[in-house]
């Protein structure tokens, strides 16, 4: 079993691993020593390969901890140094990989490179970003919602900004899924909306979750009535430096300010995926201000990768 997109997950699965995240959470917060009794062992000799061909701060340090706090090893591979695609191909190194390592998770720039890496490895497989899709992200971001909001089932996210992002790309495909209205506002053009595939294939999900999938291209459509409002980087990793001026241009209209919140509903949420850039995607009013929830976000990534590495390794 790997954990690729969410869109192979079904809503009973995303919701069993974003509860028992909420309580490996709790456990760990409030009695400790109960947590070390029952967690802080059971992954013990075992180790997780990190490969990174993406910087990272967040997806590093919570599978780095998260194997620590639950008795096991992470091993960081930067993808940068190796001969990785070049000299080696990912079949050689998913087998080599697989004989040492119990689970592997992979920042990729390349989807079918972590489609290849995943068929190949006879261990768990962990997408930890590609240009596609952001699962891990998308599930703790969920798991943040269902904790702060308290359900699922009937709350509306909009998300605004760019549309061509793995992070869009999973929130469609999350919400979806598990009954989350998404409404999503981005420029027009193929270049700033979501793949008309996901699109299609999140809409398809919505019928059967009683939800709804809306894509607008003004950010004050998308954002009314919703009770979270969400962006993400304006230049993603993928993006050459030379477009900026001409992005930020086109951005600027779904900046998220303290007035286009004042859009959603009375008491909405603000999240972001980080890292933000403060005064462009949002301004620092908002980000900082008592609505915005970016830190929870973060900190429940590393409950959320816990449950994933103890699914797949068969201890959930």
């Amino acid at each position: 079993m790997n954990f690729i997109t969410l869109k192979d997950l079904t809503p009973k699965e995303m919701k069993h691993l974003i509860e028992r995240a909420i309580e490996i959470k709790k456990l760990f917060q409030e009695n400790p020593i109960s947590y070390m009794q029952e967690y802080g062992g059971i992954l013990k000799n075992k180790s997780l390969l990190m490969i990174f061909e993406k910087p990272s701060l967040r997806t590093h340090l919570s599978f780095s901890v998260a194997m620590a706090q639950l008795g096991g090893n992470a091993v960081y591979y930067s993808a940068k140094d190796s001969y990785l695609g070049t000299k080696e191909t990912m079949y050689d190194t998913a087998k080599t990989a697989s004989r040492f390592v119990d689970i592997i998770m992979a920042r990729l720039y390349h989807h079918s490179m972590m489609e290849e890496l995943a068929e190949y490895a006879t261990v768990p497989v962990i997408n930890g970003m590609t240009d596609f899709v952001h699962p891990c992200q998308v599930l703790g971001d969920l798991m943040t919602i269902l904790e702060i909001r308290g359900r699922l089932q009937g709350i509306k996210l909009a998300y605004v900004g760019d549309g061509y992002n793995n992070t869009t790309h999973s929130l469609l495909y999350g919400c979806s899924r598990i009954g989350v209205d998404i409404a999503v506002g981005c420029p027009k053009g193929e270049e700033y909306s979501p793949m008309p595939k996901v699109v299609k294939e999140a809409k398809k999900f919505a019928q059967e979750s009683g939800s709804k999938v809306e894509i607008f291209h003004d950010a004050e459509s998308a954002v009314k009535g919703a009770d979270i409002v969400y962006t993400d980087s304006w230049m993603s990793y993928h993006v050459p430096k030379e477009k900026e001026a001409e992005r930020v241009k086109i951005f600027e209209p779904f900046k998220v300010t303290q007035r286009l919140m004042s859009l959603a509903e009375p008491g909405a949420n603000f999240m972001h995926c980080l890292p933000a850039w403060r005064e462009h995607e949002q301004t620092a009013e908002v980000i900082d201000g008592p609505q915005s929830i970016v830190f929870d976000q973060a900190e429940n990534r590393l409950h959320i990768q816990k449950t994933i590495i103890l699914k797949l390794l068969g201890k959930l």
